[in-house]
């Protein structure tokens, strides 16, 4: 009798201990990362080799956006769960963030890395402010321009660089007295450190990197295996992304630095990402904790050439149409992996169509959070799961920049421009993007009843008026 109580006993405790455990989540974010620029998405001349591992043992989106076509509304969509036409334009940001939600649902939180909107300690928009327990970040959205800052902030203290100071040359940073501090490293070091401290408790860990963002630069040892390749390269000169704002640090008032090499660094500077990415994944092997944590890496819009380097070496948007700051694919489509394992099923892809004010959504159905009932996400969790027949499909994916809106209903997609004075077929273009991926083919004059219908959807949704 008394075996068979202490029999019971010992499957109640595990019972319990089963339910009190709590999947960690990772999201890890690249800046301006394009569809087409890793291995596992088509990429055949920067290596991603740990990326690509982590694909293959996952699950890989082909028809995933992100929150806007430029960073700060990106960002902000996908913390809040909302698209932009519900959300305002600038650094504000709704009091509700899935930080904020996680972290009352006994999770720890961190923010390491681009923050992309005020976030200095003590602004009302600094991320400590909405959910997170540990902030490591830049001073401030111009700060986050340059790889080599002066100072950063960790939970309220100013970290200095004293070695950044005066590196910075018409020519690119100083080689021969180069011991800088690269800042993608520090937010890898950091992130490492937050995950050791907390592999004991369930954690939510935001990831949002700055690489490969427009200031084209990276420590020497992930330039030199492409410099031996002899690729073509135009150098480009000091300039861009500057102010004479001195919070950007003193040094950086002509801008981005001059790279002579662009196309190898720019490959380095995304290889060297794609090797800490690799790092993380073994650090959670290490602690036995990679059975528990969801890893997610995405990138918050379209790819840039500010840089220097040119999108076309790389064929960086992929078969899409368009880059950063565009109404087309390439702007919002990124690429978007998926890391479970034993519970996501390896070397998955799908054709799912998610964004990211779908993770909110997400994340409270995996951690049993209740989500804002104004959400606008759509749980992506089933098609994580394998279990295709319960995933509730997208009712539109929105998007806008300047004059431009467009909307996704399936595989149609509408773009309207609200520019006065413009015919029919100025103001509209219509596709069909299961059989024309790149936006070749407008099919706006053959199909007038999909446009009224669309063009009514965008009216509503934006809450502005497109009609000609």
């Amino acid at each position: 009798m008394l075996s068979i109580l202490k029999y019971l006993l010992i499957l109640i405790s595990l019972s319990a201990l089963a339910s009190d455990t709590k999947t960690n989540i990772i999201f890890i974010l690249a800046d301006d990362l394009g569809y087409g620029e890793l291995g596992s998405y088509g990429q055949e001349k920067i290596q991603t080799p740990e990326l690509d591992k982590m694909a293959a043992s996952g699950i890989r989106f082909t028809n995933h956006y992100s929150g806007y076509t430029t960073c700060t509304m990106s960002r902000k969509v996908l913390m809040t769960g909302k698209h932009i036409a519900n959300l305002p334009m600038g650094d504000k940001i709704p009091s509700i963030t899935i930080a904020g939600l996680l972290k009352n649902a006994g999770y720890k939180t961190a923010m390491i890395g681009k923050w992309g909107m005020m976030g200095r300690p003590g602004h009302d928009n600094s991320p400590g402010e909405h959910g997170f327990d540990h902030v490591f970040t830049y001073d401030n959205q111009g700060f986050a321009h340059f790889y080599y800052p002066e100072f950063m902030w960790r939970n309220g203290e100013k970290v200095h660089y004293p070695t950044n100071k005066n590196l910075l040359t018409d020519e690119g940073y100083i080689k021969e007295k180069h011991h800088g501090v690269y800042s993608h490293d520090e937010f890898t070091k950091d992130a490492l450190g937050f995950i050791e401290e907390n592999k004991d408790t369930p954690f939510f860990l935001y990831l949002p990197y700055t690489i490969p963002h427009a200031e084209i630069t990276v420590p020497h040892d992930s330039v030199e295996p492409y410099l031996k390749l002899n690729w073509p390269e135009t150098p480009k000169i000091i300039g861009g992304g500057g102010s004479k704002d001195p919070g950007y640090g003193s040094q950086y008032v002509k801008g981005y630095c001059g790279q002579k090499y662009p196309h190898a660094a720019y490959a380095g500077m995304i290889s060297r990402m794609d090797r800490d990415v690799g790092r993380i994944l073994d650090l959670l092997k290490k602690l036995k904790i990679e059975e528990n944590t969801l890893v997610l890496f995405g990138s918050d819009n379209g790819a840039s050439p500010e840089g220097g380097q040119t999108l076309e070496f790389f064929q960086s948007s992929g078969k899409l149409r368009g880059d950063k700051r565009s109404i087309y694919e390439a702007g919002t489509r990124t690429p978007f992996i998926a890391y479970w394992p034993k519970t996501i099923q390896a070397g998955q892809v799908t054709d799912h169509i998610s964004a990211y004010c779908d993770f909110m959504a997400t994340a409270c159905d995996l951690t049993g959070v209740d989500c804002p009932k104004d959400s606008d996400g759509v749980s992506y969790l089933p098609t994580l799961l394998g279990k295709h027949a319960q995933q509730a499909q997208r009712p539109y994916i929105f998007n806008a920049w300047k004059s431009w809106s467009s909307v996704r209903v399936k595989e149609w997609k509408l773009i309207a421009n609200r520019k006065k004075d413009l015919s029919p077929a100025e103001r509209f273009e219509l596709y069909n993007l299961e059989k024309d991926e790149g936006e070749m083919k407008n099919l706006a004059t053959q199909h007038p009843e999909k446009v009224q219908s669309l063009h009514k959807l965008i009216n509503k949704v934006s809450k502005r008026d497109y009609t000609p």
